[in-house]
């Protein structure tokens, strides 16, 4: 069976909509991006939201430092979508077909970007094993959380890895303990 991991910019309070804010509140060090760069290496797909993947889309194929996102296969959990044109992806019209992909045979991680809506709906159905987050030390007051009450998908976790870079961002890495 493959791991599912979530992973998320997020600020100290939960929020993790719209993040312009990761790189303009609080400089960007490289060494915060080790988790990222690990991600993209042990990443068998890419599993996306339908918001998410509208953003993302139009951008990442013409960006070099995803490359390795472009190349693997997406997979877009939609009631709508029809026709994706991000090549080499895939529509899932449920959260049970997410569990059939995660039942796979198929090598590496399924990991998903970005997504509230998704990655709240899939901690519900219990399908996270992992949660990869870069907490950024800032307060937004408002905003979609990751992690709602109104869920009703209580959790235990266990904290696997952590780090403090020096501008205060933390890098947290969470395992879902069944």
């Amino acid at each position: 069976m493959r791991n599912l991991i979530v992973s998320e910019f997020i600020t100290l309070d939960g929020i993790i909509e719209n993040p312009e804010w990761t790189y303009t509140e609080v400089k960007p060090l490289p060494e915060m991006f080790s988790l990222k760069e690990r991600e993209q290496q042990e990443a068998g797909c890419l599993l996306l939201g339908r918001v998410s993947y509208d953003e993302f889309a139009p951008v990442w194929p013409s960006m070099e430092e995803f490359a390795e996102y472009n190349a693997m296969p997406k997979y877009v959990v939609s009631s709508s979508l029809e026709d994706p044109e991000w090549h080499n992806t895939s529509v899932l019209r449920s959260l049970e077909e997410v569990r059939e992909l995660k039942e796979s045979d198929d090598d590496g991680t399924i990991l998903v970007h970005a997504s509230a809506t998704l990655a709240q709906g899939l901690l519900a159905a219990g399908l996270v094993d992992r949660y990869h987050l870069l907490v950024f030390p800032i307060l937004l007051g408002g905003g979609k959380r990751l992690f709602a009450a109104e869920d009703g998908a209580p959790a235990k976790l266990a904290l696997a890895e952590h780090e403090t870079y020096a501008n205060g961002v933390q890098m947290q890495v969470w395992d879902v303990v069944r």
